[in-house]
């Protein structure tokens, strides 16, 4: 296995690792409010939080952006239970808005994921000589491994509200509710370790 393929290996095992849950609760709440039909604006957001930790990925790594990883293991969280807070005020489900908040809360929110997967990926890259392979193929893997999260929770939603029948908006309450208060416990344990 070349180095390309061996780190878009580990860029897409990082994030779908159920151990390392806080990504993947993320997209969840991130995600939560949109079905199938919803696509170009689920490609925008998804599209705002790649940009965002991609640049704090790439800044991190070459070690022009550093901050303590308690403080980003503890803001991880945090960013969680914005998103599905922010899941609660959903009124309608009319889209068309040019630019909604939550692809703030993606591109903002996505720079400090970077900063996350950016300790991850300084651990694994020892002396390189070189990052720029190890860097893009890791970021590939993260969006490959992203874009499979997402397909999978468009078809959870799927046949929930489109098959079930379920009330969409109750159904964006319900995820949301139990990403909240699985960040809320992360927000927690992180906080204790922290002081």
């Amino acid at each position: 296995m070349n180095d390309f393929q061996m780190y878009l290996h580990l860029g897409f095992k990082h994030i779908i690792d159920l151990r390392g849950s806080d990504h993947i609760l993320f997209i969840l709440a991130l995600t939560a409010r949109y079905i199938w039909s919803d696509w170009k604006q689920l490609l925008i957001l998804v599209t705002a939080f790649t940009l965002g930790h991609s640049i704090t990925l790439a800044l991190s790594v070459v070690q022009w952006v550093n901050m303590p990883v308690n403080l980003i293991e503890l803001l991880i969280p945090v960013t969680i239970l914005i998103t599905a807070f922010a899941n609660f005020g959903v009124k309608s489900f009319d889209f068309k808005s040019k630019y909604p908040i939550i692809y703030f809360f993606a591109l903002f929110f996505g720079l400090i994921h970077g900063l996350g997967f950016s300790n991850y990926l300084r651990s694994l890259l020892g002396k390189e000589e070189s990052i720029l392979v190890p860097l893009l193929s890791f970021n590939i893997g993260l969006e490959l491994g992203q874009l499979l999260i997402v397909s999978v929770i468009l078809i959870i939603s799927f046949i929930f509200v489109s098959l079930l029948k379920l009330d969409r908006k109750k159904f964006i309450q319900v995820i949301s509710g139990i990403v909240f208060l699985l960040a809320a416990n992360m927000v927690w344990e992180r906080l204790v370790s922290f002081f």
